[in-house]
């Protein structure tokens, strides 16, 4: 339960960090008063009524009938942090934290027993037995 409480948290922080950092542009086209697109990151499709216009011949640069409307909102961009900011005994606990990390996952070497090649002496008879000494 911790766990999946701790994944979830984790998710929403980064979607959160994600979301207050990108720009985000809005863009919609309106013709005689009605939408008739709105676009996200791009730019919104006009409704073809310049076009038709031009091909009809009337050849002014002004459309009353229709109009873009774009919404930015900016990200922030104030999250970059600098060493430079860093005290040094912040900086010496990220050195040696980073080695103390990193040294986790390095494979120790493995240590041959001195007894290993050298097998047992063979029991001929239970001393303990023989002398009714027991541990209790």
């Amino acid at each position: 339960m911790k766990k999946a409480v701790h994944k979830i948290l984790s998710l929403v922080m980064a979607a959160l960090l994600l979301l207050s950092t990108v720009s985000w542009t809005i863009e919609k086209h309106t013709c005689m008063g009605r939408v008739m697109d709105v676009a996200l990151f791009a730019k919104a499709d006009d409704c073809g009524m310049y076009a038709a216009m031009q091909a009809m011949g009337d050849d002014t640069l002004e459309n009353p009938c229709c109009g873009d409307e774009v919404l930015t909102l900016q990200g922030q961009d104030d999250l970059k942090i600098s060493f430079n900011d860093i005290s040094l005994d912040q900086q010496i606990f990220l050195v040696a934290f980073t080695h103390a990390y990193v040294t986790l996952f390095t494979a120790l070497e493995q240590r041959t027993s001195i007894n290993e090649y050298y097998p047992p002496p063979h029991i001929v008879k239970d001393i303990q037995l023989l002398d009714e000494t027991f541990l209790i």
